[in-house]
């Protein structure tokens, strides 16, 4: 296999780039919100029924309010990475074999051997790649020919990195 494409200079690019990697990493913070959200909603609600409103409200009131925050964190950390990678746009390159992934961006260069890959995810419009448990890099299927990001399916697939459709 050698799959083989460029990534156009687009100020949008970038930004799209850190979306998918920021929604990966940021997920939890949702989770986590949410849960102390209801939390503090539920400690409020039982607190003014049993008469300990005064006293413990501070509390209840604080994880409601950490709560909401953690919610807002991921959406406000993936429109400032939208806002703020606009000038990051540089034409790139990757070089995709059954050895590593070679990607180019501007003058830097860097590869992932396979060898490394714990996993890969569908997320949107890309591919995310695991290295360990951490995400390493993304791989734009849009930006690919339909014949190519089929044998990168086919291959991730077969070599257990990426679940079946």
């Amino acid at each position: 296999m050698h799959i083989r494409f460029d990534i156009p200079a687009d100020p949008a690019y970038p930004g799209r780039v850190a979306a998918a990697l920021g929604s990966v990493r940021l997920r939890r913070f949702g989770y986590i919100g949410a849960v102390l959200a209801v939390v503090g909603v539920i400690g409020l609600v039982v607190s003014q029924g049993f008469g300990w409103g005064e006293r413990s409200s501070p509390l209840w009131t604080a994880l409601l309010v950490a709560g909401v925050l953690s919610m807002l964190y991921r959406p406000w950390v993936l429109a400032r990475a939208r806002r703020r990678s606009g000038s990051y746009a540089v034409e790139g390159a990757y070089d995709i074999t059954d050895d590593n992934i070679m990607m180019r961006s501007g003058s830097e260069s860097g590869g992932i051997a396979w060898a490394g890959v714990a996993q890969v995810r569908d997320v949107g419009e890309f591919w995310v790649v695991y290295v360990d448990r951490m995400p390493a890099t993304v791989i734009p299927r849009w930006l690919m020919s339909a014949e190519d990001a089929e044998t990168l399916h086919v291959f991730l697939t077969e070599r257990g990195l990426l679940r079946r459709r």
